[in-house]
C-alpha cells in the first residue's frame, strides 16, 4: 500500500524529457518543470528558447536557477522510495528456498524453529505434519540465525523497550526480567502504524510544498509575461519613433 502511494507521488515529479524523477529541478516561465541538465541540453541542441512541454516560445534564453522547493519534496521522496524499497525487498522474491535443487524458487515462509526457508511445494510438510505444527512460520527472511538468541538458543520472540533489543523467553526471566518487554510481534504492529503516520505527514507535507512550488511557478509566470508585453510595447513605441 505505501508503495503504491510512493509510485503515485513520483509521477508528478517525472521530467517529460527523461521520464526520471527530477534532479536539480528548474521551472520555465510557462510552469513546466525540468531536470536542469536535460532541459539545458535540450535548449543546446535547437535553434528555438522554446518550452520542451508546451512549446510556448520565449523571447530570449531563460535564465535557469534550482527550484530549491521542489528540490527538497523531491529528495524528501526518493528517500521514501529507498526506505519502501529496503522494507519490500524480503516480499519480492530474493529469498530463496533452502530445499530446492537446480533452480531455486522463491521462498513462501521461513521457519524460525528449523532456521530454514521453504517454497510452496517445501513448505507442505508444516502445514500438515502434526510433528511441524508448533514450528513457528514467518514471512520469508534470510538470515535467520539472527533470530536466535546467541545466549540460550531460543527464538528471538520477545522485544525489551528499556533496551531497545529482541530477546529470548529466557532472557526477560533473567537479564531482563524487570524491563519492559512486549511480543516482537506487538512491537513490530505499533511501529508499523507509526510509520504509517509518519508517511502520512510526509505525504501532507509534499502536497503543502507541492501548492508552495505551483504558487511560486504562477508568480514568476505572471512577472516574465508582464515583462516581455512590456518589452513588446518598448519595441513598438521605438518603431513609432523611427517612423517620425
Amino acid at each position: 500500500m505505501a508503495s503504491s502511494s510512493i509510485l503515485q507521488s513520483e509521477e508528478q515529479f517525472l521530467c517529460s524529457i527523461c521520464l526520471d524523477v527530477f534532479t536539480e529541478p528548474v521551472t520555465t516561465s510557462c510552469g513546466h518543470s525540468f531536470c536542469m541538465a536535460c532541459v539545458t541540453k535540450y535548449w543546446d541542441s535547437n535553434d528555438l528558447w522554446q518550452c520542451p512541454l508546451c512549446k510556448e516560445k520565449f523571447y530570449r534564453r531563460p535564465e535557469l536557477c534550482v527550484n530549491t522547493t521542489l528540490r527538497e519534496v523531491v529528495e524528501n521522496l526518493k528517500k521514501m522510495r529507498d526506505r519502501s524499497d529496503d522494507e519490500s525487498a524480503p516480499k519480492l522474491g530474493k529469498v530463496a528456498c533452502d530445499f530446492c535443487t537446480g533452480t531455486k524458487l522463491k521462498a513462501l515462509k521461513s521457519c524460525l524453529v528449523c532456521l530454514a526457508s521453504y517454497c510452496e511445494t517445501h513448505l507442505e510438510p508444516h502445514q500438515i505434519a502434526p510433528a511441524f505444527k508448533r514450528h513457528k512460520l514467518i514471512d520469508p527472511v534470510e538470515n535467520l540465525e539472527d533470530r536466535i538468541c546467541n545466549k540460550h538458543d531460543r527464538i528471538l520472540e520477545m522485544f525489551c523497550r528499556t533496551d531497545q533489543t529482541c530477546v529470548c523467553q529466557f532472557c526477560i526471566e533473567a537479564d531482563h526480567k524487570t524491563h519492559d518487554t512486549v511480543h516482537i510481534e506487538e512491537e513490530c504492529g505499533e511501529r508499523k502504524a507509526q510509520l504509517g503516520k509518519t508517511e502520512a505527514e510526509v505525504q501532507q507535507i509534499i502536497q503543502e510544498r507541492l501548492q508552495k512550488v505551483r504558487d511560486q511557478t504562477l508568480s514568476r509566470s505572471q512577472q516574465e509575461r508582464c515583462r516581455e508585453r512590456d518589452s513588446r510595447q518598448r519595441a513598438g513605441f521605438h518603431c513609432s519613433d523611427a517612423l517620425h
